[in-house]
């Protein structure tokens, strides 16, 4: 069974506290998901250390639960 955008989002805010989270279903299928996530905690990362943060945060569930994740990052503009 696939995780829901929710989902994955919650997982996301948990791992990653204080981040702005926004999870698109791109299929409709609850497999194939974009992520987009704003965070504080990214300053001073290359953009792979960023995305593997979010990779970290929903490890065990990628390959069964979710398919593919498409992710773009970002630190907040002030």
């Amino acid at each position: 069974m696939g995780l829901s955008a929710g989902d994955i989002e919650n997982l996301i805010r948990t791992g990653i506290p204080g981040a702005d989270v926004t999870v698109s279903d791109l299929r409709g299928d609850n497999n194939h998901y974009a992520a987009h996530v704003i965070s504080e905690t990214f300053q001073g990362l290359s953009r792979v250390e960023q995305h593997r943060m979010v990779y970290a945060v929903l490890e065990g569930h990628m390959d069964d639960e979710l398919q593919a994740l498409a992710i773009q990052t970002a630190v907040p503009t002030k």
